[in-house]
């Protein structure tokens, strides 16, 4: 990473801060989680249809394999909360087995579930694209049952509910420090939607089963390709993957910062002690930064 490409005018990272690549091999990374009684990282190679992990000294290893084309993950519900491609659901992967919590809007199949964000009140919110049947090498071919790409939001008291339903290809997802916004990455093109490739930030209204995301507004658009999964430090900032590397987005839409990274980046992550871990096409990456996620 050349030092003159850095755009970090507020110090985010920090003062030695040097991309290193922890792990390489994969044919699409994605859905980055930090394990921190294992201290290791755990993600998706969705094109290998595995899950991998690699520790803090770049030790890799196959944690698990034929895994229906797993997408992003969350800490919760006592174990690790991924969507998939293949099954077009949300799982829990917890003391080695795996469960389905939601496959279903009503009657109707889901999409693929892209990525998720557990709230403190143990619900899951998640995005739904129809990548993995429209894609074969990230899930099956499919069709789109319900007639939208939404925002849902489920827990097993409640069951699911559309809380966005305004997105063309809603894709990263995380909630703002205080809980009071939700971030999610549209990574639809100019052809679908009039906001394309950009940060949306919607207010949350309501508690509990009736929690939505209301007022929906264009925080950023992306110059730099697609922005998919998304990060926030405690500070609120967004932390937003791109082509060209990962971007740093005030809440107030302001770009802050910028890092350069070698690969497309997918999806991104905190770990412990400042770090900032990154899924990046074929390879993992991190590099210390000055912040704690929210």
């Amino acid at each position: 990473m050349a030092a003159d490409r850095v755009l970090d005018p507020h110090g985010l990272l920090a003062p030695d801060a040097r991309l290193e690549r922890m792990a390489t091999g994969a044919g699409w990374s994605e859905g980055p989680l930090w394990m921190p009684e294992a201290r290791e990282l755990r993600w998706s190679d969705i094109h290998g249809d595995r899950i991998l992990a690699v520790d803090e000294r770049g030790s890799m290893r196959v944690h698990r394999e034929r895994v229906e084309f797993t997408n992003g993950r969350a800490h919760g519900l006592g174990g690790v909360v991924q969507c998939s491609h293949g099954r077009r659901a949300v799982e829990l992967e917890r003391d080695g087995e795996v469960v389905v919590l939601v496959d279903r809007f009503g009657e109707h199949r889901l999409n693929s579930p892209n990525d998720v964000a557990v709230h403190p009140d143990g619900s899951v919110w998640f995005t739904d694209p129809p990548y993995g049947i429209e894609k074969p090498e990230e899930g099956h071919p499919g069709e789109e049952e319900y007639g939208g790409r939404f925002v849902f939001r489920w827990s097993e008291a409640d069951g699911i509910r559309a809380v966005v339903t305004d997105m063309a290809r809603p894709n990263g997802i995380a909630f703002s420090p205080d809980l009071g916004t939700l971030y999610v990455t549209e990574s639809a093109g100019e052809d679908e939607t009039p906001a394309p490739n950009s940060l949306r930030a919607y207010r949350i209204e309501g508690e509990g089963a009736d929690a939505r995301g209301l007022e929906g507004r264009l925080l950023f658009a992306m110059d730099a390709g697609t922005p998919d999964g998304i990060a926030v430090d405690e500070e609120g900032r967004i932390w937003c993957s791109s082509a060209d590397g990962v971007h740093v987005i005030a809440p107030d839409g302001e770009r802050i910062a910028h890092v350069p990274v070698p690969e497309t980046v997918a999806n991104l992550c905190f770990g412990d002690d400042g770090w900032l871990w990154i899924a990046a096409t074929t390879s993992v990456y991190r590099i210390r930064t000055r912040t704690a996620p929210c």
